[in-house]
């Protein structure tokens, strides 16, 4: 078998019957397959290919910030970047800066560690709690700003090879790029600036704060819903009387009805039930069918409507 060969191939950089599920932000869920954690160039190149050979699905995990994997194990191949793929580094060019960030590398991280060198551009991504590699997969972005604004080029994992993409091919959207399920982003260049690092420092510091004052804590995805044009998704939730919405041990967050909050050791069915009465409520309400910003592993319905 070929996960027979990724097994023997990896020792222990693979660990079957993974409980991923505890590795997301709802830290809900099931296991998969196996997991693969990938700290090199060199990793990625000996494992990613018999991966590709399993034939099983894959998913990137990076922080889980807006996975909900379904209850039970499923045959899927999970992917983490760590070590080299944490890393940050920075060239002046000119007018410009021009950054090198792994795909394992958490926004809030690289969003400090920027603004404390003086670099500035980036503070947006301090309140977003993925990884660079799902950041560009999904264009994140907030307070102003996405990656679409300041990426310049990605290497990925794509059909088989390590290939780099540039801007255009990425045909970045809304909580959307070209980067497929399979592909894995394992580095991303920006293009930011020097700046005034007090005034940089101080936009972070606001950031922080703005989401601390509007945002829940506790085991949540975030936005669980894409904004529809000209709409905000949280107004539509709430209208429809759905703050304080409760499925089983899922609820809607009262602070802010665009999060879900999972309770502890509850499940990932709960959170997808709820999702979609949500989502049934509004378009009963207002008839606006929401979208997801959350991604689904192992559920029978798939992701919902796209």
């Amino acid at each position: 078998m070929s996960l027979d060969r990724l097994v023997a191939a990896g020792g222990a950089r693979v660990l079957e019957h993974a409980p991923v599920g505890a590795l997301t932000t709802y830290r809900v869920g099931g296991s998969a397959r196996a997991l693969v954690t990938l700290s090199s160039a060199a990793d990625a190149d000996e494992l990613l290919p018999l991966v590709d050979s399993t034939g099983l699905a894959t998913i990137v995990i990076g922080n889980g910030s807006n996975l909900l994997i379904a209850d039970g194990e499923h045959a899927v191949v999970a992917i983490r970047l760590v070590g080299d793929f944490a890393n940050l580094t920075w060239t002046d060019e000119g007018e410009t800066v021009s950054v090198v960030a792994g795909g394992g590398l958490g926004l809030p991280v690289m969003a400090r560690r920027l603004v404390a060198e003086g670099i500035v551009g980036f503070e947006w991504a301090v309140g977003v709690p993925g990884t660079v590699g799902g950041a560009v997969a999904m264009n994140a972005g907030g307070h102003g700003s996405d990656m679409d604004a300041s990426v310049r080029t990605v290497e990925l994992w794509h059909q088989g090879a390590r290939t780099t993409w540039d801007h255009d091919a990425l045909v970045f959207g809304y909580r959307r790029s070209a980067v497929a399920a399979r592909d894995v982003v394992l580095a991303a260049t920006v293009s930011l600036e020097r700046g005034e690092r007090s005034a940089a420092q101080t936009r972070l510091s606001e950031i922080v704060r703005w989401r601390r004052e509007h945002q829940p804590g506790g085991a949540n995805a975030g936005s669980v819903f894409r904004n529809p044009e000209g709409d905000h998704a949280g107004r539509l939730i709430e209208a429809a009387g759905c703050k304080g919405l409760r499925v089983g041990s899922a609820v809607v967050s009262e602070k802010h009805a665009n999060f879900i909050i999972a309770d502890a050791d509850g499940s990932a069915t709960d959170v997808r039930r709820l999702i979609e009465l949500v989502r049934a409520r509004v378009a009963e309400q207002s008839g606006v069918v929401l979208v997801t910003e959350n991604r689904f592993v192992g559920f029978e319905d798939g992701d919902g409507p796209a």
